[in-house]
Formats: C-alpha cells, structure tokens, sequence
C-alpha cells in the first residue's frame, strides 16, 4: 500500500504550495477535491474541462515535484431533492469527465441521501426502524428502490464511458451508504464498479469494528482513508455517541475526529491495514486530516508518522 493525501487540510495554502509542502513530508500522492462538499480550494474543475493548456500546466505541477494523482473526490449528495443535488449532480458528471481527460480511474465519491418522499425537500436519514412507526420502512423502500439504485445503474454507465475503474463510497453517516451491509445492497444492485472507501473513523464512532469490517468487504474495499477518531470517553458514557455538536466544539463532544494515532494506538493500526491488505487491497491509503485540536500542519505531520509506521508495504 502507498501513502496518499487528501488536499483539503491545506487548503488555506495555494496549490503548488501544498504541492512543496506535502514532498517535503515524503508523501508523492495525492486525492484531489473538484467540488461537492468541497469547495474544492486547488482545482478550478471548469477550467480544466475546458482548458488544454491549463490541464497541461496542472500535470506539469505534479510532474515536476514526481506527484502522483490517484484519484479524484466530488464526494457530495447528489440526491438531494433540491438546488444542491442538482449542483452536486453536474460536480460529479464533471469529474468523470475529467477523470477520463486526465486518465484517473478512480473516483471518490458519497453514495448520496434521498428525502423522504416524492414531495418532501429534504434529506432524511433513517437509522432506526423496526415494526413501528411503520413509515420509516415505506421512506428506506423509496430511498432506495426509486432513487438511489436507478441513479446509480446510471452513473456507473457514464462512469464506464468515461474510463473509470472504481467509484469508492465514504462510509459516512447521513448517507444511504454508510457500512459495509449498505454498500453491499448499492453494488448489488450497481455492479462491482462500486465498492468503498473504507474509512475506518465513521466505523468506530457508530460502534462498529473497521478490522471485522475489512474482512467482510473483502475486494470491495476500494480506496482507503487514513483518518482517526477519538471516543471522549466521559462525555461517551454519559450521552451516547449520537453527537449534535458541531465539530468546532471538540472540548464538548461524545467523539472528535483526531490526528492518527491520537484516538486508536499504532498497533490498531498496524493490525487495521494488515488485514486490509490480506484481503487483497495494495492501493492508495489517504490521509484526511480534520483534528481540530492542533494546526493542519501538525496533524498532518503527526498522522504521517504515525501511517508510515502502520501501512503494510
């Protein structure tokens, strides 16, 4: 496996700033943002559709410090019934399109959330149903069976046209895809072009175990993220881990998402991507760096070390 990194930690740097900064620490790959959730802060995605001088000038970029580009992330909801889905929807075309422009056969992504119903507005996840109320059954149905997978066969075509490989999903939360049962479901229904970005933090926090969870996606794992997350254990046992707070408030939360090595210790790790790679993946390992705690630039030196240590080469 290859140490990678997701640009976005260092997006108050420019472009061919971050670039220097990242070689320096010894990382030679890179995920880039072109939009979504992402205001995407070293990627102009129009331009570059358009411009064959400014897409030769992005290459020589990375050529020039030996940068590899490994995959492109529009992670966003295109589902969403609204304004945003219709802009997340274009975001994702374009960056197919891109991909086939700059030859990246893979593609971050999120799977999307639908809301509830034809005539709501609103994204709705559902995370608890049983017998009762029985309306949250008939929303998971609708979710899925009338949005979700008819979109999906129809993003994996364009994204076979487009010469895409891999589309790997975040298991993140408000998401229809949010762990390995999910995923399943998706590429089932979608084919095997989609398969996970296995991102072990989002599996911690909702009480679930990433190295179990590795074994059973098996070659569904697609792309990995680096990324750790802490359970605040007073706060924990008190409330719960369904958190509300915002992320800026780390002092006050059940979890925080924390540099590597700052929420599981480096034999977690080590185990987490000894198993990965037994079950097949040799990929990119993306570090995202969102711990709050400390500047983009110590948790991003923090985490490489600590990845550097773990990753099975």
């Amino acid at each position: 496996m290859k140490l990678s990194y997701v640009t976005d930690s260092l997006g108050h740097r420019p472009f061919e700033e971050m670039l220097d900064i990242i070689s320096g620490m010894g990382i030679d790959t890179i995920e880039m943002t072109t939009g979504g959730w992402s205001s995407a802060p070293h990627l102009n995605l129009d331009e570059l559709l358009e411009s064959s001088e400014k897409r030769n000038a992005f290459k020589e970029a990375l050529e020039k410090r030996n940068i590899t580009l490994c995959a492109l992330n529009c992670s966003g909801n295109p589902l969403d019934p609204g304004d945003l889905g219709t802009s997340h929807k274009e975001v994702t075309e374009k960056t197919l399109e891109l991909a086939a422009l700059l030859n990246v056969k893979k593609v971050i992504m999120m799977s999307g959330l639908p809301a509830a119903s034809p005539d709501d507005k609103i994204p709705n996840w559902i995370t608890y149903t049983v017998s009762w109320p029985p309306q949250l059954k008939d929303i998971l149905d609708y979710q899925w069976e009338e949005v979700a997978i008819p979109y999906w066969r129809e993003l994996v075509k364009k994204a076979e046209s487009c010469g895409v490989e891999k589309i790997a999903l975040e298991n993140f939360s408000a998401q229809l895809v949010y762990n390995p049962e999910t995923l399943f479901r998706l590429r089932n229904a979608a084919g095997p072009m989609v398969g996970l970005n296995l991102d072990p933090s989002h599996l911690i926090w909702m009480g679930a175990d990433p190295i179990v969870a590795a074994r059973e996606l098996g070659e569904a794992i697609h792309h990995v993220h680096g990324k750790d997350v802490r359970i605040e254990r007073h706060l924990a046992a008190v409330n719960g881990l369904l958190e509300t707070k915002e992320v800026s408030e780390p002092a006050n939360r059940a979890w925080n998402y924390v540099a590597v090595g700052c929420g599981k210790d480096l034999q977690w790790w080590k185990e987490f991507f000894s198993v990965v790679r037994m079950m097949g993946y040799d990929g990119e390992v993306s570090l995202e760096m969102e711990d709050l705690t400390m500047s983009p630039e110590a948790g991003i030196e923090t985490s490489i070390h600590a990845l550097q240590q773990s990753i099975s080469r």
